[in-house]
């Protein structure tokens, strides 16, 4: 469901009645008459709407994660906040950037609409940005030829979906000076080599047994998950073009089960 065009739809229906009812037809109707409720409904809901068509539009849109392909970073059932402006100003609806802000930097975290299906929004890591070389051998992040920095941080166990407990290292990867936790499976190879799609620019790519080496087109970025081994990223989709962007993730704002999580800052 295309809620940004609902929201648009609603906007211009709500608009169009209240601007008809106050230059035409509110000039026509007796003083003590009442309003009618299909012209007393839209234009009391006009003002509501036009705020929060803005809000999400222009400003910050809310997001609801639904896999734990970004663990242990963001949980499922996380609402986050996603920051629209960061990666530039965007027209609602058709999605065309009419402003440059800054661009997408390595660790970030980044919703975007999914190249296979642009109804569905994702959410991952930016590890590649235009022009970068990204390599992933032997569940080690390369970027330009430079290994990325890892620590050992214990281990993380979770249930997944069909209730199969997972146990899986925890690691702490820095990336462009951003510190932030990510899951690998020893047991598990770096590249699901059954899952690669063919995908545009898919000749920038090497596959093998030991992981993959992909450039990153002009206008492109290489988007993996923090749960390295449980995660549908541009290993097996490809790159996410800039048309795509929707924001930069920053800051969860409810989680149900977890009160604590409330208002933490996602790094």
């Amino acid at each position: 469901m295309n809620f940004a065009l609902i929201l648009f739809l609603l906007l211009v229906a709500t608009g169009v009645i209240t601007a008809v009812d106050r230059y035409v037809l509110r000039k026509r109707r007796p003083a003590e008459a009442r309003v009618p409720w299909w012209i007393e409904y839209p234009v009391s809901f006009f003002p509501v709407i036009l705020i929060v068509f803005l809000l999400r539009s222009f400003l910050v849109e809310p997001f609801k994660i639904p896999s734990g392909s970004m663990l242990p970073t963001l949980l499922i059932g996380d609402f986050i906040l996603v920051n629209k402006y960061t990666y530039g100003i965007r027209l609602p609806v058709i999605n065309v950037k009419v402003m440059d802000v800054s661009e997408p930097q390595r660790g970030e975290v980044m919703v975007f609409r999914y190249p296979e299906d642009t109804s569905l929004d994702y959410i991952k890591r930016v590890v590649g940005v235009p022009g970068d070389v990204v390599a992933y051998k032997d569940k080690q992040l390369y970027v330009n030829d430079k290994q990325i920095a890892m620590a050992q941080d214990g281990s993380y166990s979770y249930v997944e979906a069909g209730l199969n407990l997972v146990s899986a290292r925890r690691l702490t990867e820095t990336l462009n000076e951003h510190a932030h936790s990510i899951l690998v499976q020893p047991d598990v190879p770096p590249v699901q080599l059954s899952g690669v799609r063919q995908f545009p620019y898919r000749d920038n790519c090497v596959y093998n047994e030991q992981g993959f080496t992909c450039k990153v087109p002009p206008g492109h970025y290489f988007m993996m998950g923090d749960n390295r081994d449980s995660s549908s990223d541009s290993r097996y989709w490809g790159f996410v073009p800039d048309r795509n962007i929707v924001g930069k993730a920053f800051m969860i704002w409810w989680n149900f089960d977890e009160f604590n999580r409330i208002g933490k800052f996602i790094k």
